[in-house]
């Protein structure tokens, strides 16, 4: 799992540096090149998109650092941690949901990837097979009795097939 996040944040890296010392350039040129920079849409648009990327990237390098830092020998074999995957049943409506717990860069709902930080990756964390967690969500409240742990540790099913809302 933290193979595949600092490859999709390295090749964004990679997207943005293009973008920043090839295309840019090229854009700032041909705007310099028709004159008053003043009321050159073109050359705004390049200039403060320059900013966003100088941001975007200097987000990004500050979370491929954290990621390096991320020490795979003190996840939990045993209960919920990051990178687990977890089954559960909704106490109230009867429902299987299948959820993966990982960094806030890795989050897609749609996959069951929900953020170790958000309320529901809280509730779950260091919980264990057959306990129920409480999570409160701007929605309402939620009752989830835990039924199957795979960790990072662990031959893990694929993650696909995930379902349920965060």
């Amino acid at each position: 799992m933290i193979e595949e996040i600092r490859a999709k944040l390295l090749a964004e890296v990679e997207a943005l540096n293009h973008e920043l010392h090839v295309v840019l350039p090229d854009t700032l040129k041909k705007a310099i090149e028709l004159g008053d920079l003043r009321e050159n849409a073109d050359y705004q648009a390049a200039i403060e998109r320059q900013g966003i990327i100088a941001a975007r990237l200097e987000h990004l390098r500050s979370r491929l650092h954290k990621l390096a830092d991320v020490d795979l020998s003190k996840v939990p074999s045993d209960r919920v941690g990051l990178g687990s995957r977890v089954t559960v049943l909704d106490l109230d409506t009867q429902t299987e949901e299948k959820y993966e717990v990982v960094i806030p860069d890795a989050v897609d709902v749609e996959e069951g990837h929900i953020s170790v930080s958000s309320p529901l990756g809280q509730a779950l964390l260091d919980n264990q097979v057959d306990d129920v967690v409480t999570v409160a969500l701007p929605f309402g409240t939620r009752r989830l009795r835990i039924l199957q742990i795979f960790t990072l540790h662990d031959e893990a099913p694929e993650s696909g097939d995930h379902h349920g809302v965060a």
